[in-house]
């Protein structure tokens, strides 16, 4: 699903240049369930926006779903990321004036799907996440874990060919979280494949792999012996 080889990515702050990814290879499979790991500044955070193609490498080779998506303009990432990739955040990033129902078919009106499939497919997504009964409803009207339920939602309407989520139950209490990656262990199930950031061990113990970063190069790379499905204690 994904392959990346001898990625490189600096920043240059004017004398000094800051090595964000230090020739970073890896191999995400289709189905997996991965989790990315490190403390602040290892690099997690650049390498997913590097594999989300919402930003730039200074050099390496990135292949997405068999394509290779190393030289990409910003209307060429913009299209394969649509189609290929689902988001999700730690701060929901929901449209506060748009309804639940709105928000989830954003990705359709991006690729052009016609209104009545739009709404076909957004309300089986929010039946997917247990929100059916919440369409008409502001973001400002449900509670955080419904929220991040909403983002999940949206993300999958488009049937993406990756799900990536950048600490999403950061922002969420200990009992909403098993609740959400419940959704997410049951949406690879599934056959979804899940990359996910999250400083918490408790979380990752829920995946399949652990990916740990520090300064900017992988570390270490574990396959999970027992996947977690448990309460939190």
């Amino acid at each position: 699903m994904i392959s990346i080889k001898n990625i490189v990515k600096t920043y240059t702050t004017g004398d000094e240049t800051l090595v964000a990814l230090d020739n970073v290879s890896l191999e995400i499979m289709a189905g997996e369930f991965t989790a990315i790991m490190g403390p602040s500044g290892s690099g997690k955070s650049t390498l997913m926006n590097i594999l989300g193609l919402l930003d730039r490498f200074d050099s390496g080779t990135y292949i997405l779903n068999g394509q290779n998506v190393s030289d990409l303009n910003d209307k060429e990432s913009a299209k394969i990321r649509n189609k290929e990739i689902g988001f999700i955040f730690q701060s929901f990033n929901l449209m506060p004036r748009m309804s639940v129902l709105e928000n989830v078919e954003l990705p359709l009106v991006y690729a052009g799907v016609k209104s009545k499939e739009r709404k076909e497919r957004a309300l089986k997504a929010l039946e997917r996440v247990g929100l059916s009964d919440r369409v008409k409803h502001k973001p400002n009207e449900i509670s955080g874990g419904q929220k991040q339920r909403v983002a999940i939602a949206r993300a999958i309407v488009n049937n993406p060919s990756v799900l990536m989520a950048d600490e999403p139950t950061g922002n969420l209490d200990s009992k909403t979280t098993v609740d959400i990656m419940r959704i997410f262990q049951e949406l690879n199930a599934e056959g979804t494949t899940i990359l996910m950031i999250t400083h918490e061990s408790e979380v990752s113990l829920y995946t399949k792999r652990i990916l740990t970063f520090n300064d900017g190069a992988l570390v270490d790379d574990q396959p999970q012996k027992s996947v977690y499905k448990g309460a939190f204690a």
